[in-house]
């Protein structure tokens, strides 16, 4: 059966207690990060709901002044499994669609909102937290970056991986995050990661099978979870509208990940069979060293040219 994960009001409360004494916008296990961070799934508090910055109105101007191709949003009754070429569109407008988000059926991510000031002040206040636990095991955060989903009530998000550290913060409403283990790869294929980190779509086909292996994480407002790196996930919302702030980063180590990934599916094409990321060191650094090299080198004979 799937394993369950709720947060509920003695975790909450545990959580405060361990949290740091200065007033911040996160509270923090420490032991709980150490332990399970890019590992497995775990629950933080945060202190951002209500925030005025997640107001619709709020949000309707943000989706106004954000470029539109960082604005991306469609149809909320769709399958788990999504084919993202016959994704159903909402038929109305951006400004629309959050307007009318309790009624309309509808999934909605305003991608980067570090491009505003005031929320690029809120992202990186949250992730200066953050960086304080990470820093051993992630060193060198770079690339931070922030999504806000507006969801329908019922609305699903399709399974998927994300590239990036990623804590979720459920402002309002309720949602259940699904999430797999990326290590598992009866659930995730070596393939899988290689299409994906070299720029393939998000959207993964998902197998009923998969789902006795879910841990099902109940977010509520106050709530967040942290997802690892390329872990799969798919979401489900409760029955009111929900609003979620997800604040990611990067780091040196998930870089060069992605960079020996995307090399691997490059071999692949030549019809080789690269050892997989991570059973040789040696491999690893040769196959990272070249992709630099190789960038370098077109970097410079485009210069010239």
């Amino acid at each position: 059966m799937s394993a369950s994960m709720t947060m509920n009001n003695a975790t909450a409360t545990a959580l405060s207690q361990k949290a740091q004494s200065k007033l911040g916008l996160l509270d923090i296990d420490e032991a709980a990060f150490r332990e399970n961070f890019n590992r497995q799934p775990f629950f933080i508090r945060h202190h951002l709901a209500g925030h005025d910055l997640f107001v619709l109105p709020r949000l309707i101007e943000l989706a106004k002044r954000l470029p539109k191709e960082f604005v991306e949003y469609n149809a909320g009754n769709i399958p788990v499994s999504q084919d993202p070429n016959l994704t159903p569109q909402n038929g109305m407008s951006i400004e629309e669609t959050i307007r009318r988000i309790e009624e309309c059926q509808s999934w909605m991510v305003l991608k980067n909102v570090e491009k505003d000031s005031a929320y690029a002040e809120l992202l990186n206040g949250c992730l200066d937290e953050v960086e304080e636990y990470s820093e051993p095991y992630a060193a060198g955060m770079s690339k931070r970056e922030g999504f806000i989903f507006i969801s329908s009530p019922n609305s699903i998000t399709p399974y998927h991986m994300d590239p990036e550290y990623n804590f979720l913060l459920q402002i309002r409403g309720k949602k259940t995050m699904n999430v797999f283990d990326g290590s598992d790869r009866s659930i995730l294929t070596e393939q899988e990661l290689e299409q994906y980190l070299s720029g393939g779509h998000r959207n993964l086909t998902f197998k009923d099978e998969f789902q006795p292996k879910a841990r099902e994480c109940e977010l509520n407002p106050g709530a967040g979870l942290h997802v690892p790196v390329t872990a799969p996930h798919w979401v489900k919302n409760g029955n009111e509208v929900s609003i979620s702030f997800s604040i990611t980063f990067r780091a040196p180590a998930s870089e060069k990940r992605t960079i020996i990934y995307t090399t691997n599916a490059y071999l692949r094409k030549q019809g080789l069979n690269p050892r997989p990321y991570g059973q040789s060191v040696w491999r690893d650094t040769a196959k990272y060293f070249s992709y630099r090299a190789v960038r370098r080198a077109k970097h410079l004979l485009g210069k010239n040219m």
